[in-house]
């Protein structure tokens, strides 16, 4: 039976030079798939300037990745970034000439098929070298598409004694195509069973799970009320494709959690699709409170397209049901939870963006962002639908998000720095908490919302000046646009007087120039004139430059807005290292080392 290639995103070749391209364009054409050339060295529509740094972006993204080039090159731009076998996409370099195809990674991920694949295109050989696919051309711990294996733990054994002379006795439809005998078992089975080292469970997915609940409901009463579907029908966890309800259920945390629990997805149907189909227990009660005679025996119905294998079974506050398809579920009906995820990209070298950044701007479905921002992610926004606002929108991209996501979308919100500093995070938020006639819709109030952390200006400008926040400190916008000045005046006293070191945010802009002023002129009350500011601009992109002044230097015209400033402390020094100033506040160390009060209080 043949197996599915199951890949994280899409591959993508990479073509690094000329001598290559050919065999490179070859291979895309074949896999359907885009072409990434080394800019000023090969042609594509996607270029890159770093072949190390874009294939190491890729990998991170989940993306399979093809380069033809040289093996080494592959190995060195990912090597940083491995750490599970199990869940890493395909890695495959292939010679210029395209006569070898070698799988480096992701053997776990299909790489030894695909690398199968692309060496026929080519009229190449494929050097897989992983045992079992090379001596009887299979994956054991790789299921066909609508499988599970129950116990994956146990597919090396089972593939050791295979390869040791063994043979295989199967239980069930065959899967694989292994020599016979008694030594292992391979067991294909809907129903629950043990596996061991000897024995390999694998369980056909046709079973779609239909839930239903009351508001807030205890994800452990819906676990119990399911176990019991599934040992009344008696069949295993393993054998569920799906879990699916109203849509109006779906930010419910108990069916989220089952879902989760199960590994499978959660699909959601609505009032409308649920009602017209046909089921043995409808309800007016439920009728009346969602539009739906049934909610958990129709959306398994729906989810399944086959029969009904358990009724509704109900506890005090949920009610489940179980469906089998003729054949194991491969695609699934209804449409998911929606997500937006605020992804925080930093300052836009791919250097500082998080793997987890990468992976999520790589699942969704569509960018939304100020344009600047979805460009700096570079190839990772090749080819994604994107929504681009200006500069001003942030309450229209934020509601767009959200309400694309209403829809059932995987939507990234794309921000600079971090997210939740200055930025959109806390908005999305206040979207959702609002009830007045600005509010997003009550299907935009369910999408799962996921934040990622992201390097800020402060962290960026501290760390490329030393260590001032080597002790306290404090960020200040210096926008009245959404604070009020008396509030930022106020703010500004209080971080004088706490002696903080201070960054401040937005720190003028082209009709706002007396605040800096203002703010220098106060700390200067309070700290000494020569007091050490940090002028960072453009931080982590090709214009970046840092310049040190004294406090009472500071020059609002010498600022802008791609400027963040950093104002030591009454303690903040500068010192000479090597050809380079740098900039730090003492935590009180040499006070502790010398005997003084920190020495005491220690002892």
């Amino acid at each position: 039976m043949a197996h599915a290639v199951a890949l994280t995103a899409p591959p993508i070749v990479l073509a690094l030079n000329a001598a290559g391209e050919a065999t490179a364009r070859a291979v895309a054409a074949a896999l359907d798939c885009p072409l990434h050339g080394r800019a000023e060295r090969a042609e594509a529509e996607t270029t890159f300037p770093d072949a190390l740094v874009h294939a190491r972006d890729l990998f991170a993204a989940g993306h399979a990745v093809i380069g033809v080039c040289a093996s080494g090159i592959l190995i060195r731009a990912v090597a940083p970034l491995l750490a599970d076998k199990t869940t890493e996409p395909p890695v495959i370099s292939v010679s210029d000439d395209g006569r070898v195809v070698v799988p480096l990674l992701g053997g776990h991920r299909g790489a030894n098929r695909l690398a199968r694949r692309i060496a026929q295109a080519l009229g190449g050989a494929a050097a897989v070298t992983t045992a079992g696919d090379v001596a009887l051309g299979v994956a054991l711990d790789e299921p066909p598409s609508g499988h599970r294996l129950a116990n994956p733990e146990d597919a090396k054994p089972v593939m050791a004694a295979l390869l040791s002379g063994g043979g295989a006795r199967t239980t069930g439809e065959p899967l694989f195509d292994l020599p016979e005998g008694d030594a292992v078992e391979i067991a294909v089975t809907e129903a629950p069973m043990a596996g061991g080292p000897a024995t390999l469970v694998y369980h056909p997915q046709r079973h779609a799970l239909g839930v239903g609940c009351a508001r807030d409901a205890d994800p452990e009463e819906l676990w119990e009320n399911v176990s019991a579907v599934l040992d009344a029908a008696g069949v295993a966890p393993g054998a569920v494709a799906s879990v699916s309800t109203l849509d109006l259920k779906l930010d419910e945390p108990a069916m989220n959690a089952l879902a989760a629990r199960l590994g499978v997805p959660l699909r959601a149907f609505s009032a409308a699709e649920l009602a017209a189909i046909d089921v043995p227990n409808p309800s007016d009660v439920v009728q009346a409170e969602v539009g739906t005679p049934s909610v958990a025996e129709a959306s398994a119905l729906a989810a399944s397209g086959g029969t009904l294998v358990q009724s509704k079974r109900k506890t005090a506050n949920t009610t489940a049901a179980l469906a089998r398809a003729a054949d194991p579920i491969t695609t699934h009906g209804g449409r998911p939870r929606g997500r937006v995820s605020i992804v925080s990209i930093g300052p836009g070298q791919s250097a500082w963006r998080t793997p987890e950044a990468s992976r999520l701007v790589q699942e969704a479905e569509e960018l939304i962002g100020y344009g600047l921002y979805i460009d700096l992610l570079g190839p990772l926004a090749a080819g994604k639908p994107r929504a681009d606002f200006p500069l001003g929108g942030e309450e229209a991209r934020c509601r767009h998000a959200l309400e694309r996501a209403g829809e059932g979308r995987n939507v990234a919100l794309i921000c600079s720095g971090d997210a939740g500093i200055y930025a959109m995070g806390a908005l999305v938020f206040e979207l959702m908490a609002r009830t007045d006639d600005s509010a997003v819709t009550d299907a935009a109030r369910r999408v799962e919302v996921v934040c990622t952390p992201g390097v800020s200006a402060l962290q960026a400008a501290a760390a490329r000046a030393g260590a001032p926040l080597g002790h306290d400190f404090c960020a200040i916008s210096l926008s009245d646009l959404l604070t009020p000045r008396e509030d930022i005046v106020r703010r500004l006293h209080a971080a004088a007087e706490g002696d903080f070191v201070i960054a401040f945010y937005n720190p003028v802009s082209k009709r706002r120039r007396t605040l800096l002023a203002e703010a220098r002129d106060i700390l200067l009350s309070h700290r000494p004139a020569d007091t050490p500011v940090l002028l960072a601009s453009s931080l982590g992109r090709p214009e970046e430059t840092l310049r040190y002044r004294r406090l009472d230097a500071l020059e609002v015209d010498e600022v802008d807005m791609l400027t963040v400033v950093l104002v030591g402390s009454s303690n903040t020094r500068l010192v000479r290292t090597g050809d380079r100033t740098r900039m730090f506040t003492p935590r009180g160390y040499a006070r502790k080392m010398t005997g003084g009060d920190l020495a005491d209080a220690a002892l």
